[in-house]
């Protein structure tokens, strides 16, 4: 392991910041922020709670760099499916199917750790970080489907977002209820043609209502 500093002075860190981190994210993943406390993580880091105190401050400040690397090393198939497809119904079907996968892929860190990291929380100033990550999805959803849809009403494009973001609520949590990958990706199938039924709806209504 490398040796790092303390904010640049004092006595060297004798562990490795980054992979203290992503143990960290695989802790909260696995058990969510109310499930594990410092003398756990400390113990699985490899570091005594001091340590962790002078490294990262706090529990809370611990799991908002968590929340980070996450985003960043695991977060960017969002953001790649909505890209993905000819049409803005490809792209949702895309999200909410690689979702599925995303979601299930390791048995161990089931569902989304920003979805349901905080999830029956007691800790509010954590429950708001996790909704920072959150609302910073949902507008990466409502850009998309705003620049597809000129002429949907910002009510309808908020309407379809919200749409998004509820299954993706339901198909995290499900996954960690132990829903199959497949029977997510049934659910998924179907939500998608929910999407693009209204999606429909909006596009051909009569506007002059």
């Amino acid at each position: 392991m490398t040796t790092k500093k303390i904010n640049g002075r004092g006595r060297p860190r004798g562990f490795d910041l980054e992979v203290a981190i992503s143990t960290a994210v695989k802790l909260f993943h696995r058990y969510g922020y109310d499930g594990i406390g410092v003398a756990e993580l400390s113990k699985t880091i490899g570091i005594t709670a001091p340590s962790l105190y002078a490294a990262f401050g706090s529990k809370r400040q611990l799991f908002e760099r968590a929340l980070e690397y996450y985003a960043q090393a695991e977060g960017r198939w969002l953001p790649a499916a909505l890209a993905t497809g000819d049409s803005l119904e490809a792209s949702i079907a895309d999200v909410l199917v690689r979702a599925t996968e995303v979601y299930t892929a390791n048995p161990e860190r089931l569902g989304c750790l920003v979805i349901d990291g905080t999830r029956n929380c007691t800790d509010d100033q954590a429950k708001a970080l996790t909704a920072g990550f959150c609302r910073a999805t949902r507008q990466l959803i409502c850009d998309r489907i705003t620049t597809a849809t000129a002429d949907l009403k910002e009510a309808e494009i908020e309407a379809l977002t919200d749409y998004v973001v509820m299954i993706l609520v339901g198909l995290s949590g499900s996954a960690r209820d132990g829903m199959t990958t497949q029977a997510l990706r049934t659910t998924a199938e179907i939500a998608a043609e929910g999407f693009n039924q209204r999606l429909q709806q909006y596009c051909h209504r009569d506007r002059s209502s």
